[in-house]
């Protein structure tokens, strides 16, 4: 059988003692979280501007499945996570 064990410990110990932990627990929390950025949708002409190319540069670059495209509507968009992860180091 376990034995207990009583520790006389008044309210503002045992609230400093709470507190601790619960610090320790969200730094330790705080170390694995990584915040999550909403995505980014970019329209032709601010990649353009972006990549300092020519609208019709994005829209090869597309059609030759360089950068891949979105959209709804009519409308085109890209994720810029997506652009930069199609740049490749020269």
């Amino acid at each position: 059988m376990d034995k207990i064990q009583l520790i006389v410990v008044n309210p503002e110990q045992l609230q400093e003692a709470i507190s601790e932990d619960i610090k320790q627990q969200l730094k330790k929390l705080e170390e694995c979280f990584e915040p999550k950025s909403p995505k980014e949708y970019l329209t032709r002409k601010e990649v353009a501007e972006l990549l300092k190319v020519d609208q019709s540069t994005i829209w090869n670059w597309t059609n030759s499945k360089i950068l891949k495209k979105h959209g709804i509507g009519n409308r085109v968009y890209y994720l810029r996570s997506e652009i930069e992860a199609a740049m490749k180091a020269l």
